[in-house]
């Protein structure tokens, strides 16, 4: 059989990076469970114009042929692998409203696919995690404030294994739209889409895209750039929104009421996690469905990695035209942070297999005595493997060092008067050995599981 060629975009990574992405998971688990999220997961396919409701294109969605052809009861609609969490939760809250209590706390850790060109950091099958809290009919703004610290202090855990510091950039939606209007312009979401684009083709050509696309002038593309370049992390940001807005006559109530938002959100960040959440103005997420907060998350000195998490407020995109369920929410890429972490040799696992303890086997007849030892050290929740084949005992420590394993288990054995003599472990790092009992011996606490940690 010939050598396999990779598919790019679909990342595998080794048993140490797995190690890695899992400690990642459980942490991000964790925090979003003392949080109060609970935990749901939904299907991978959706109709296809359920998905493109974003405003997406059908290029990233990798659509299903064969399932729509076997699927009678939507004979005309295609199908598709969802390409984020976010629309297939929204029809989950519409399905399952009845069945459960809002405000509706939920986290999501699946994998999500897109056909997009593979490239740093990005995939076409990668791991997202999300949270979101939505309402039935209202809910309040205090939820803006609550996700963002929430995601914060998620990713904050994982600076102990060696991620960067995160910075979390955020905007309204609402300050951006009652400028625009203010200014005189009616394409509000064309404006968005353009200045969304500023990181990826810079003022010059975002300006020249507003007068040819959205309809402006040059006096209000210059506008629009100027809100755009307004950033920080204290509450002096609104004072300077507000400024340039009266400089330009676009003071509107809506801007008012989104100054009001983001003051707050600014002010509670800087309490309870200073440095960590800044304004920026140029954060317009050009997706149409979000109407208040919009967020973007960086990892300080790896900008150029682009956002590892981002969301923002939604009012409409649960509605089933009775009843509307508005939320707020955030969305980790996952397999972009494990590739920066991997890629940038930012973190390492302890050792890349489970095991903390291999059991020699002195010959084949007295594998079972191996076995029973195995069964006891696993009863106390110690992860262990039994030697392969009964090889001398130098080429069994041999091979627990190939695979990483700390500790090498040797049973005892009968002497010349049949007196069977004490089990003894070795730490085959050190060369230390000690008599030891499989009913109460147990390695350090740091070596007991794979421990992933900064390198260096």
């Amino acid at each position: 059989m010939a050598k396999p060629t990779p598919l790019s975009g679909f990342p595998e990574w080794l048993p140490d990076g797995r190690i890695v992405e899992q400690h990642v998971l459980d942490t991000l688990r964790h925090t979003f469970e003392l949080h109060g999220f609970a935990g749901i997961e939904t299907r991978a396919v959706e109709p296809l114009d359920q998905l493109l409701r974003k405003g997406e294109t059908s290029k990233e969605v990798y659509v299903l042929s064969r399932l729509q052809e076997e699927n009678s009861q939507i004979p005309d609609r295609q199908l598709g692998l969802h390409f984020d969490l976010t629309v297939p939760f929204a029809r989950y809250v519409l399905e399952n409203a009845g069945r459960i209590a809002f405000p509706f706390r939920r986290y999501q850790i699946q994998k999500v696919w897109r056909g997009e060109r593979p490239q740093d950091g990005r995939f076409r099958e990668f791991v997202q995690a999300d949270i979101d809290i939505v309402g039935a009919g209202e809910l309040p703004y205090h939820f803006e404030v609550e996700a963002p610290l929430v995601m914060a202090e998620a990713l904050g855990a994982l600076h102990e294994i060696g991620l960067p510091p995160v910075r979390i950039l955020v905007n309204n939606r609402r300050v951006a739209e009652g400028f625009y209007r203010g200014v005189g312009l009616e394409d509000v979401e064309g404006v968005l889409r353009q200045i969304d684009k500023l990181d990826k083709i810079g003022p010059e050509k975002v300006s020249e895209l507003l007068v040819t696309e959205c309809g402006a002038t040059d006096d209000q593309a210059k506008a629009c750039l100027a809100l755009a370049s307004i950033s920080g992390s204290d509450v002096g940001v609104i004072d300077e929104v507000r400024s340039l807005a009266e400089s330009y006559g676009a003071v509107t109530e809506l801007l008012e009421t989104g100054l009001a938002e983001l003051g707050a959100l600014i002010a509670a960040a800087a309490q309870r996690a200073p440095g960590v959440v800044v304004a920026d103005l140029k954060i317009a997420r050009g997706l149409d469905y979000y109407t208040g907060s919009v967020y973007e998350t960086v990892l300080v000195g790896h900008e150029q990695l682009g956002s590892v998490c981002s969301g923002g407020r939604y009012d409409t995109l649960a509605s089933d035209g009775k009843n509307t369920y508005p939320g707020v929410g955030l969305s980790i890429g996952v397999s972009r942070l494990v590739s920066r972490l991997l890629s940038a040799d930012l973190v390492q696992a302890s050792r890349s297999v489970p095991s903390a303890v291999l059991v020699a086997v002195s010959s084949e007849e007295e594998r079972a005595t191996s076995d029973t030892v195995a069964a006891a050290l696993r009863a106390r929740d110690i992860p262990v493997e039994v030697a392969p084949s009964a090889a001398r005992f130098g080429k069994q420590i041999k091979y627990a060092d190939r695979r990483g394993i700390p500790f090498v288990w040797f049973p005892g054995s009968a002497g010349e008067d049949g007196v069977v003599g004490a089990d003894q472990v070795k730490d085959i790092r050190s060369g230390d050995q000690v008599d030891a009992d499989a009913a109460s011996w147990a390695p350090p606490a740091e070596d007991r599981w794979p421990r992933v940690v900064p390198r260096g």
